[in-house]
């Protein structure tokens, strides 16, 4: 499903936010003060404007309740990024997305209009452990309350066996929703798929319970 998307600042994280959603087919209008930063997401964004997002005359002019998701990307300055987002809010934005480092800005944040809270840099740090602490993890994502999305490695001992025969969700009560074999992912998966030890495997659980049945130490 294609949805518009307002990006405002394009530092780094905005910038691969900006070639991700390119990647996934969405429609970006992006938005930085800086033209040199304008100019490097081009060739990923469907609009760009150079301007003030805490001018609000120029926040204005763009229609901020049109768009589906507005993302405040702004790493540099908490002030302008606290400012962005409520005006965000008060011209009828949608959704909110806003980056923070650390839980007081996401506390004001929040307190300011806010729907969603990012943090990058602690988001990337927990990643980079746990993929460092895990053997056969590709893939991990850390949703609410304890449940996480990992890509791992099939074990050797299922090998040529099916999803039904292992019993992972009765087991573990973990969803398994993806095979990937070679480069291609398989998502249509039932109790008669059969898993193999070079696949790999998109599974849905809590973290506990995803050690527990793959044997993570």
């Amino acid at each position: 499903m294609m949805r518009n998307i307002l990006l405002i600042g394009l530092g780094r994280f905005g910038q691969y936010t900006a070639e991700k959603l390119n990647e996934l087919r969405q429609q970006v209008m992006a938005v930085d003060i800086r033209e040199e930063q304008v100019n490097k997401v081009l060739g990923f964004v469907t609009s760009a404007q150079i301007g003030d997002a805490t001018d609000e005359n120029f926040l204005a002019t763009l229609g901020v309740d049109n768009y589906d998701v507005c993302i405040v990307a702004i790493g540099d300055d908490f002030l302008a990024s606290l400012v962005v987002t409520s005006l965000l809010k008060d011209m009828g934005a949608r959704y909110v997305v806003s980056r923070a480092t650390g839980k007081s800005q996401a506390m004001l944040l929040k307190r300011n209009g806010a729907d969603e809270i990012v943090f990058p840099e602690k988001q990337l740090a927990s990643w980079t452990a746990i993929r460092c602490s895990y053997e056969g993890l590709s893939s991990y994502i850390e949703l609410q309350d304890g449940y996480s999305i990992v890509e791992i490695a099939v074990p050797k001992e299922w090998d040529s066996q099916t999803i039904g025969a292992l019993s992972i969700r009765s087991r573990y009560d973990i969803n398994v929703f993806g095979i990937r074999t070679g480069g291609e992912m398989q998502m249509h998966i039932d109790a008669d798929t059969v898993v193999h030890a070079e696949d790999r495997m998109m599974v849905l659980g809590k973290e506990n319970a995803i050690r527990k049945c793959f044997h993570l130490r």
